[in-house]
């Protein structure tokens, strides 16, 4: 059974549009009402249940269990498939953000077509985040609450880094052909000595 403080916390969050924020969740509770508290109490109580409250960039919401996910869904689910280009322009934007269209185009060596960024925009992935403050004022781009809920992240922080990457072998093949390269080129160049 949970405190009455959690009771509040839950009726609150059920009758949200969108995930809240500790700080917005007290404006409609009593002040002495410790809502950390309250979120953990609520956190523990839904845990394993087919809700579960889960926090994302700071912010609550209920969502249901992952593993249930399916029993909600009644149409089959178009997956569409992101292009390479869309998926390099997302992963600089969550590993650069805020970054402008010429950072991207820089860091990946070509231009981007307009459709890329609007296709990430319509998924929900990234926004527009302001505009850098140079001549031109260039808008900037972020990831959204959407992008992380999406991937299953609380925050940016929990993007893999280098060392994750490799540990799971998806900077392997390109590494052991730049090894490769490097080992042939180096056998080439004693042959020519001798």
């Amino acid at each position: 059974m949970i405190g009455q403080s959690a009771r509040e916390v839950e009726a609150v969050l059920f009758a949200a549009e969108t995930p809240l924020s500790p700080q917005e969740i007290a404006l409609y509770l009593a002040e002495d009402t410790d809502v950390v508290v309250a979120l953990g109490e609520l956190q523990a109580h839904y845990a394993g249940h087919g809700v579960e409250l889960v926090e994302r960039g700071g912010k609550w919401h209920f969502q249901t269990a992952p593993d249930l996910g399916h029993v909600l869904r009644r149409t089959r689910e178009e997956n569409r498939k992101l292009s390479r280009a869309a998926v390099e322009t997302l992963a600089i934007i969550a590993y650069h953000e805020p970054v402008t269209r010429a950072q991207i185009e820089e860091i990946r060596g070509v231009t981007i077509s307009k459709g890329t960024l609007d296709v990430l925009m319509e998924a929900g992935w990234v926004r527009p985040a302001g505009r850098r403050e140079v001549p031109g004022r260039p808008l900037l781009y972020a990831t959204t609450q959407g992008f992380l809920a999406h991937f299953g992240l609380a925050n940016r922080r929990d993007l893999p880094g280098l060392a994750d990457l490799k540990a799971a072998g998806l900077l392997d093949p390109v590494d052991t052909a730049f090894d490769r390269l490097s080992d042939d080129a180096a056998l080439e160049s004693e042959a020519q000595e001798d």
